[in-house]
């Protein structure tokens, strides 16, 4: 196995491959140089051509033109990210064509579509996979240590917390931060919906948990908001933004509960929420127009009283995908939320527990700002993140499913 380079000697980050989209980093810090190999220098290695006597050697038969894609495999309260060290087509649009976060998004979207479907959707991913592209460069970063584009299985977010949790650590292991501080490091980063900032513990060589972050301004949208949702009725919503937009209700109120129902019937009856909002209330976000939308509904105990007990949820967004754990999005619109009804103060501390895994985040508003006509608060979401491996995936030109599909 190739060792691990010491952390002052650590190469730049290199493309992987001679496909459309090459993706390396530079292989991530540590203690030593011990028997650990860096999968970048692994594909690098099997990528070198067909001559040689180590050729071939790393990677499996692919088409020199296909992809070949390296990621960073985490998980933070048991959502999983795979993280895109370089996607060079996104950096390239980025710096000659100075593009926003949000316009690199859609263009990503519009150009590069077909990674988020070949690493998101089988047979490399499933109905549950979420990933994240790291964006390097003074254009596409814009003085933060990184910037970030959410993928899902049907498209792309403009904020995800549990990625930003999950980037944090990934941001100092793998040398995005020049100088990491002890004991803990401020790592900033630019999501679609703007700057948040990540701190994470740092002992000089690698770093750990708990990680917490600052979010966007958070507001609420409007709460007790009446919606006919077909196959459940009349149900009340509380409407909130923490980086995207959510809709918050008990399950109670769909004859369901949180913490005992099937899955498969708080997924149903949460996309039916989702659907009846989006025809009968009109989101507007006062920075961009690229933000209003609605990503999914929440379903909560109800429990929105401060209480030092857990509260627990489930998050069904985009297309009927669940979050395994809290939500840190979610978790930062639900404090917006009690917060505007006078429900908890300043500096008081929630926990907030996934129905699906268990996991625990912990939030609490920490600075009452304001943005436009909206009275809005800084969240403070903490959570752990953890990493689970790294992973060369390839392509065969000829493979029928290359790009993957998507199965429901």
């Amino acid at each position: 196995m190739l060792p691990l380079p010491r952390r002052d000697k650590l190469p730049p980050p290199q493309p992987c491959g001679s496909g459309q989209a090459g993706v390396g980093t530079a292989p991530p810090r540590g203690r030593g140089s011990g028997d650990r190999c860096s999968a970048a220098a692994m594909a690098a290695e099997g990528s070198r051509g067909s001559t040689g006597a180590g050729a071939g050697r790393w990677l499996p038969p692919h088409s020199p033109s296909g992809l070949v894609l390296q990621t960073v495999e985490m998980h933070t309260g048991g959502e999983p990210l795979r993280i895109i060290p370089r996607l060079e087509a996104a950096e390239e649009a980025a710096a000659v064509g100075g593009l926003s976060l949000l316009a690199l998004r859609r263009e990503v979207a519009a150009t590069q579509d077909h990674v988020r479907r070949t690493l998101m959707h089988e047979p490399r991913g499933h109905g549950g996979m979420y990933g994240a592209v790291v964006v390097r460069g003074a254009a596409a970063a814009a003085g933060a240590h990184l910037a970030a584009l959410f993928l899902h299985g049907a498209g792309y977010s403009t904020m995800c917390g549990h990625a930003v949790m999950a980037l944090g650590r990934f941001a100092l292991d793998y040398g995005l931060v020049a100088e990491p501080s002890c004991p803990e490091t401020a790592v900033h980063l630019r999501c679609p919906c703007g700057p948040v900032t990540a701190f994470v513990p740092w002992d000089g060589h690698r770093s750990g948990n708990p990680v917490r972050f600052h979010s966007v301004p958070a507001f609420a949208v409007t709460t007790d908001l009446a919606i006919d949702v077909p196959g459940y009725g009349r149900v009340v919503v509380d409407i909130g933004y923490g980086g995207t937009f959510y809709a918050f209700l008990s399950a109670e109120q769909l004859g369901l509960d949180v913490c005992s129902s099937k899955t498969r019937d708080l997924v149903s009856a949460a996309s039916a929420v989702t659907e009846a909002v989006r025809k009968q209330f009109k989101l507007h976000h006062p920075e961009s127009e690229d933000l209003a939308f609605l990503y999914g509904t929440i379903l909560t105990d109800g429990k929105d009283a401060f209480s030092e007990e857990p509260t627990t949820n489930i998050c069904v967004f985009a297309d009927e995908q669940v979050d395994r754990s809290p939500t840190g999005s979610g978790v930062t619109a639900r404090i917006a939320l009690q917060y505007h009804k006078g429900l908890i103060q300043l500096n008081q501390t929630r926990t907030f527990r996934s129905s699906t895994t268990g996991s625990l985040f912990t939030g609490k508003a920490v600075k009452a700002t304001k943005l436009g006509d909206y009275n809005t608060v800084v969240v403070e979401v903490s959570g752990e993140a953890f990493y689970i491996g790294t992973t060369t995936f390839t392509v065969e030109e000829e493979d029928p499913l290359k790009h993957g599909f998507f199965f429901k």
